[in-house]
């Protein structure tokens, strides 16, 4: 596969997010299944793997550790901290020094690693200077527990503010053609400090693939039932746009989700997508857009069709926007 700057790293244009198999949408793959997936990625060419702590409390860093440890100098792995599940599920935020040397150390555990090689902070405690969570994970590059560092889901401001506690190697939030979030001020920013913007949910959470029809059939703890874009309301008025995608990919020649891959992979060989799955087939499809030949013109298209202004409903409920770092979207960008 094409490769890419991360940081310190060279990695695979396109990565693999983790996620799914453990946690999110449903029912997880069952182990041996994701144990094959997990190395068919390896073979394939991906050479960067995101995970987190909280995803599957755990369980998915212990499935990585498990299935790839002997395999640990093949890939450039990425997980995050800061953010968990309390006894009774409810999502808790916690930035603080303490928790995040202390999430750290079991994540290294569960991962079966010496060392963490992209550590995120997974989400803003506002409650914490941005400076004490970001010193406590450069303390932990000091230690040679964690290499490099990144944030998930901030502004401009907090990524300027951690970035002069400590290089910032990566921004990580969701980048989508139905989510453009990012091009407001973050992925300027993230150009004039040479930080690499890592994209989750490049396909939209599947929507983007053209093969969710009917929200109303996913499993009651599958995370897209909580999101206002997948409420039926939204999701119809959505169906058209995706339903037009899949015209113009069959125009291009290829799958919607290879397209939607390349568009994104069109703006920047600073961007790193990381589309999950549970399917070999489709592990193979999303790699294959790396190479996809596009037609001048296309991706204009797939600019007028899906964008900010044509997409009906938010990405998350209003509980979880408020949780997040939203100062990118007030006020003009901050001069760097």
């Amino acid at each position: 596969m094409q490769q890419r700057k991360l940081g310190p790293y060279t990695v695979s244009a396109i990565g693999l997010g983790c996620m799914g198999l453990s946690h999110g949408y449903g029912i997880a793959p069952e182990r041996k299944r994701a144990e094959r997936l997990l190395n068919r990625a390896l073979e394939r060419g991906y050479t960067f793997l995101d995970t987190a702590a909280v995803y599957g409390a755990g369980a998915n860093e212990t499935l990585i550790g498990e299935v790839l440890g002997k395999r640990r100098d093949e890939f450039v792995l990425a997980t995050k901290c800061g953010l968990r599940r309390d006894g009774e599920g409810r999502r808790v935020i916690d930035g603080r020094p303490t928790s995040l040397k202390r999430s750290c150390e079991e994540s290294l555990k569960r991962l079966k690693t010496e060392a963490i090689d992209l550590c995120y902070l997974h989400r803003l405690d506002k409650r914490v200077p941005i400076e004490d969570s970001v010193g406590a994970l450069g303390e932990l590059v000091e230690a040679g527990k964690v290499k490099s560092i990144g944030l998930s889901e901030v502004s401009v401001p907090t990524l300027i503010r951690a970035h002069a506690v400590h290089p910032i190697s990566a921004v990580q939030s969701e980048y989508s053609l139905w989510t453009r979030n990012p091009e407001i001020a973050m992925l300027a920013a993230c150009r004039q400090l040479d930080i690499t913007f890592v994209a989750f949910a490049p396909l939209g959470r599947a929507f983007l693939t053209g093969t969710l029809r009917d929200p109303t059939r996913l499993v009651d703890d599958d995370l897209r039932r909580t999101m206002p874009r997948f409420r039926p309301e939204n999701f119809f008025l959505n169906l058209d746009l995706v339903d037009r995608l899949v015209e113009i990919a069959g125009d291009v020649g290829c799958s919607p989700a290879q397209l939607a891959l390349a568009w994104l992979l069109g703006k920047g060989d600073d961007i790193v997508p990381i589309p999950g799955t549970t399917d070999e087939a489709h592990l193979a499809e999303n790699a294959a857009a790396v190479d996809l030949q596009v037609p001048p013109g296309t991706f204009a298209r797939l600019d007028r069709l899906i964008n900010e202004t044509t997409v009906a409903g938010e990405r998350y409920a209003p509980h979880i926007q408020m949780q997040l770092d939203t100062e990118e979207f007030g006020p003009p960008p901050v001069r760097l």
